[in-house]
């Protein structure tokens, strides 16, 4: 049985230590404002959703925020609390599906399940905690974030249609990718996961 917790310890580790590392790769979308960033490391939180179950999802999410912020956080950990709620939404949405429909019918339901919830917590979290905690951060009110981080754009001046126009469809957009790739590598390592 020990043996068993350590070999699972070590995989969430590796999954762990691969997903920091893809934080490092965020790319921006131009078609929205510049603090959205679409990097790929809940890929390895959703492999591991999948072949260790969602609680090891969300303990590759915890720990590639925490190490995250300890090296190159500029948000006060903000930016990383959002990540790992956002994403453990996701991995473990994706996860606890799969887990009951381990087929390919199942991982699909759970990837696109997992990336509705995860876009509408994106919305409802941004919403009530994280741009009221950004706005407190900066010292500023809620109109001065949103002139910040819209980047001068009139219509993202306001927080329902910033909320409605870019962070849930970005997160759309970004779960739909990151899903697409795990389903491209997740058959491909999840032999090595189940040794």
């Amino acid at each position: 049985m020990t043996n068993q917790r350590l070999n699972k310890l070590i995989k969430v580790s590796v999954l762990a230590a691969m997903a920091f590392i893809l934080m490092f790769i965020e790319p921006s979308l131009v078609i929205f404002p510049s603090f959205l960033k679409l990097d790929p490391s809940d890929i390895p939180a959703l492999i591991g959703a999948f072949a260790l179950g969602p609680i090891a999802g969300i303990a590759i999410e915890l720990i590639k925020n925490i190490l995250h912020g300890l090296i190159n956080t500029s948000s006060a950990f903000i930016g990383e609390m959002a990540n790992f709620l956002v994403g453990s939404v996701y991995v473990f949405t994706a996860g606890i599906i799969y887990k009951r429909r381990k087929n390919i019918k199942g991982a699909i339901i759970g990837l696109a399940i997992g990336v509705i919830v995860m876009s509408l917590a994106a919305g409802i979290l941004n919403y009530f905690v994280f741009l009221p905690l950004y706005a407190k951060l900066y010292n500023t009110d809620m109109n001065g974030l949103l002139k910040f981080i819209s980047g001068g754009n009139a219509k993202l001046q306001d927080i329902k249609i910033l909320i409605f126009t870019a962070i849930i469809p970005f997160n759309l957009i970004k779960g739909v990718v990151v899903s697409l790739v795990t389903m491209l590598l997740y058959k491909k390592v999840s032999p090595i996961l189940h040794k």
